[in-house]
């Protein structure tokens, strides 16, 4: 040591490691400074609201955010479920009416739509905040910025326009796309959702005295929207689809054929997964409150658990009838499950969320056949995941609720008023509630819904013509298909194919047929 000290070399580096471990311990230090007087500094009475809320909203408001992002990222992987389960020759647009419906959503939402559902009005519709003029700082208690529960909330109501295009595809005309989509996202979505996730919709208030049936003695609940998005996106979807009938050439089951088979498993999968990923911002990010941080962890548990056993059963059910691993149905599966347990995710236990989405993922391909036999062409499974698996999920509450959990708060949950279903001896007075919730919602939706769609296919723009869908709705509607170097060495010229663009330019008709045919078995 003493010969190391003698050399300069050696003591400039001494130097320079007691610098940098002094400086080190000096920022430490200084952020040990920072952070107790930011968290722990004692506040005198006339200002504890103040840091409460310096400390509570800022957190709370990132915590919205960032699910609101997860959210919004589902749209990414309800653009590849839909274009991965449609034929080739529908894949553009699917990606046109997803881009588009949530760009749509997005205005609407702010002009009205927000304030429809989520304002102070009445039991049925709220009435302020429009264009998002005048309002307050936070929303309600929450402690979470306006702007910020704002997006999470848009992010929703996009989710459900997303649902009911999904249906749809292979047949719906831009033009009628656009104009359903102003009265899904303008108008049912946020008009129904205010019943019960308004501040004072008649099913958010119903049991108490003075407002809707006091006699139930319990308020209907839907912590993340197994109804209020899913049910409602499903119905509408069931209703499109019966009104525009089923795509040319789509022969049923009864009559001998069998589905129309997706052009690209993988992107579908794939959307799937994402879809799954997206839902750990839809369920937990629902508390808008990271200070429950018990309740984020169950809501986050209960939300896998149930996407497991479902997709696991509906693989299973879906071997029983066919003999075959389906991977479509091991898809509409988990998502099955995802829907279902949206509602009761912060009542259930694990044990309770297992049993609910095996049953989801029982009940999709149930409602698959169902539709079958029904003839319904529905491409994706859009009504039996979301509006058959809302209903089971909303109903599941009423008999998996396990009378611990109550409500989730900006500070603290609160499990004064735990829930209880009745399976853990709670009897049946959530049950008649859940249902009583669920059918009126389900219905009015679905009447609505039949309406819209029965009032823009009057004004012939719903439905493409029969040309234009034998041509071709991509090309048709959008002049391309998306995949243009595929379909023409589908076309298998020995002598090679020419340019698209000169293809469609000199012989529309010879391409029309040959597209239509190389296409066909997709």
């Amino acid at each position: 040591m003493a010969t190391r000290l003698r050399d300069p070399e050696w003591r400039r580096y001494g130097a320079t490691v007691a610098a940098g471990k002094a400086i080190g311990i000096s920022v430490v230090m200084l952020a040990m400074v920072v952070i107790t007087g930011l968290f722990f500094t004692t506040a005198l009475a006339s200002d504890t609201a103040v840091k409460a809320a310096d400390i509570v909203n800022p957190i709370n408001t990132v915590w919205t955010l960032i699910a609101a992002f997860l959210v919004f990222g589902m749209q990414v992987g309800f653009t590849m479920l839909e274009a991965g389960f449609c034929r080739s020759r529908e894949t553009v647009n699917v990606l046109m009416e997803c881009i588009v419906d949530t760009c749509l959503c997005g205005l609407l939402f702010y002009a009205f739509g927000f304030a429809f559902m989520f304002s102070h009005g009445n039991g049925f519709i709220g009435y302020h905040w429009f264009f998002l003029k005048d309002v307050p700082a936070t929303y309600e208690t929450t402690g979470v910025a306006f702007l910020a529960f704002w997006l999470f909330q848009f992010a929703f109501a996009d989710t459900c326009s997303t649902i009911t295009s999904g249906a749809m595809i292979g047949r719906t005309g831009f033009v009628g796309d656009l104009i359903y989509s102003v009265g899904v996202s303008g108008f049912i979505y946020p008009i129904v959702g205010h019943w019960a996730w308004g501040p004072d919709g008649f099913l958010a208030t119903m049991g108490s005295s003075g407002y809707f049936l006091p006699s139930v003695g319990i308020s209907f609940h839907d912590f993340a929207g197994s109804t209020v998005v899913h049910t409602i996106g499903g119905f509408i979807a069931l209703a499109g689809s019966i009104v525009l009938g089923p795509r040319l050439g789509r022969k049923f089951k009864r009559d001998g054929g069998a589905p129309m088979l997706p052009h690209d498993l993988t992107i579908a999968a794939s959307g799937g997964l994402l879809l799954w990923f997206g839902w750990y911002g839809f369920n937990p990010g629902s508390t808008l409150s990271a200070m429950d941080f018990e309740g984020i962890g169950r809501v986050a548990t209960n939300t896998t658990l149930a996407a497991c056993a479902a997709g696991l059963t509906a693989m299973a059910y879906g071997y029983f009838l066919s003999k075959k691993w389906d991977v479509g149905f091991t898809v509409n599966g988990f998502l099955a499950g995802l829907v279902a347990v949206t509602c009761p995710c912060y009542w259930v236990s694990p044990t309770g969320a297992i049993m609910l989405g095996g049953v989801a993922g029982v009940v999709v391909i149930l409602g698959v056949e169902a539709l079958e036999w029904l003839r319904i062409d529905d491409p994706i499974g859009a009504v039996p995941v979301h509006g058959l698996c809302g209903i089971w999920g909303t109903l599941s509450l009423g008999l998996f609720a396990c009378g611990k959990y109550g409500s989730t708060g900006p500070l603290a949950p609160d499990n004064s008023a735990a829930l209880k279903g009745l399976f853990y001896g709670g009897g049946f007075q959530l049950l008649t509630a859940q249902a009583i919730g669920s059918a009126i919602i389900t219905f009015a939706t679905f009447g609505v819904a039949l309406a819209l769609m029965y009032a823009v296919n009057a004004t012939g723009t719903l439905r493409v013509s029969e040309e234009g869908e034998l041509y071709g709705i991509d090309l048709h509607e959008h002049g391309i298909p998306a995949y243009p170097e595929y379909v023409i060495s589908a076309l298998a010229s020995p002598s090679g194919a020419p340019p698209q663009h000169h293809a469609v330019e000199k012989h529309p008709v010879k391409l029309t047929e040959a597209v239509a045919g190389a296409t066909a078995h997709k």
